[in-house]
């Protein structure tokens, strides 16, 4: 991606920009068209050579980015970081919290119960707490703590703005991940209750909703082994009016639209699908 390759240009010079999840590849795509635009990027990821290998790309383009690791987690973690980026890049004004994903041990593998049998069938009682506490807790909480932490830089400074990493699981919730779908509506929620708080402190908060999109985390969910589509790629795809799944350069222009205070000056508390229609489409 070079500059030219941008949906369009929004200028953020002299912005700093902390993105956590930096180092997957949703957000290291976001972090790499933000920083095309003239802002300073921290890449947070708990995975630091993931977060490094991703800075160097954009650092190759002629951003300005440093990589840093932190558990988004722990409150510690997260203080120590900001400090850090404040050290070498200054004061941040943009947040966006990225840090997600689901796990196998809060999945079930039938979509009703009943529809199957056997020892690895794992139905909805056999979900394990700590998997579904582990999945609410890092996208949910993540996200709570992170902006705990960061927006204290922000209060009483116009421009500056929160985005948060929804899903279109948020309006209606998939099967076979309850936990993920769950906290993703909170987040939602959140970004609502986030933005009427921060209303008069002069930060904007807002989400993006991002629909199907074939990535590392979901790939077992949506290909077999040898490649070939699931099942429930078929049912995804037959739902999606546009019928095919999203590309990751195609959040770029929601994103920037989004940071923007000339353009999105007037927009805050909103969740914006990206889905290709998948969450307007009633089957019919």
């Amino acid at each position: 991606m070079k500059r030219e390759d941008l949906p369009f240009f929004v200028d953020l010079k002299g912005k700093v920009v902390v993105i956590t999840g930096a180092g997957g590849v949703i957000c290291s795509e976001l972090a790499k068209a933000i920083g095309l635009c003239g802002a300073k990027v921290a890449y947070v990821d708990w995975n630091l050579e993931a977060a490094q290998a991703k800075a160097a790309e954009a650092t190759k383009l002629g951003c300005r980015c440093e990589a840093f690791k932190c558990n988004v987690l722990s409150k510690e973690d997260l203080a120590e970081c900001h400090k850090q980026i404040y050290e070498k890049l200054g004061r941040v004004d943009i947040l966006i919290n990225g840090a997600g994903g689901n796990s196998p041990k809060a999945t079930t593998t039938d979509e009703y119960l009943g529809e199957k049998v056997g020892e690895d069938v794992i139905d909805f009682f056999g979900l394990k707490e700590e998997g579904v506490q582990w999945v609410f807790n890092l996208n949910f909480l993540g996200t709570f703590l992170t902006t705990q932490e960061f927006a204290k830089d922000m209060l009483n400074r116009r421009g500056c703005s929160i985005l948060n990493i929804s899903s279109m699981n948020a309006f209606t919730p998939l099967t076979k991940i309850p936990a993920y779908s769950a906290a993703k509506a909170g987040i939602t929620n959140f970004t609502q209750w986030l933005a009427v708080y921060f209303a008069k402190a002069e930060i904007r908060v807002n989400a993006i909703a991002p629909g199907f999109f074939a990535t590392k985390q979901n790939r077992e969910l949506l290909f077999n082994k040898d490649g070939s589509p699931t099942a429930r790629t078929g049912k995804i795809l037959a739902a999606t009016p546009m019928n095919r799944f999203g590309e990751v350069s195609e959040l770029i222009g929601a994103t920037l639209f989004l940071l923007d205070e000339r353009g999105a000056g007037f927009i805050t508390g909103v969740t914006l699908p990206i889905d290709g229609g998948f969450s307007s489409y009633s089957g019919v």
